[in-house]
């Protein structure tokens, strides 16, 4: 087991009696995840209500699906997996209901160009899954190895992520300063 990531006694007694039912223990274990979760959908939704609304569906599908958790796992990680792929289904359907409403997405990028500095605008620029690394890391100050336990990677693969993703951002930023 990745050290700092073991699963405590009182982490797999609730994790147990969530799987039989229990929906007290199951909203106990959720308690300190809940705020880590919605930095998490805020940094990558960049709008509270969605963020919001990306998290309870999470914790739904959490709930319904809290059999598939490996015995001996964390909660945080896999649950984060799981909100994180929530915002991808938000971007998803917000980027489709923009094509479809007659904004094409480079009509879009380049209404975001011309904005004033700000990172929240230059991480919207990158793709999905270079944001992700980068709010776990940044946002949510997680180590690399609780990157990988929620990417399902390396630490070794995580940190080569969050090195690409810092690489990729620096001339968005320069780009937006020169704008400004």
């Amino acid at each position: 087991m990745i050290r700092g990531m073991s699963l405590d006694r009182a982490e797999a007694d609730l994790i147990r009696a969530a799987r039989d039912g229990d929906g007290a223990a199951f909203a106990d274990l959720l308690r300190n995840e809940y705020p880590v979760a919605f930095r998490l959908a805020y940094g990558m939704l960049h709008d509270i209500d969605e963020a919001e609304d990306a998290v309870q569906d999470g914790a739904f599908k959490a709930w319904r699906k809290l059999g598939n958790l490996r015995d001996g796992s964390r909660l945080r990680p896999w649950f984060l997996a799981i909100v994180a792929n929530q915002c991808r289904a938000v971007r998803r359907r917000r980027r489709w209901s923009s094509v479809s409403a007659g904004r094409p997405e480079q009509e879009a990028l380049e209404m975001d160009i011309a904005a004033s500095v700000d990172l929240r605008q230059a991480l919207a620029r990158l793709d999905y899954d270079q944001r992700l690394v980068l709010v776990l890391r940044y946002y949510l100050d997680m180590s690399f190895e609780e990157i990988a336990g929620t990417l399902g990677v390396s630490p070794k693969a995580a940190r080569t992520r969050v090195e690409r993703a810092v690489h990729r951002l620096r001339p968005i930023v320069r780009v937006q300063e020169g704008l400004t």
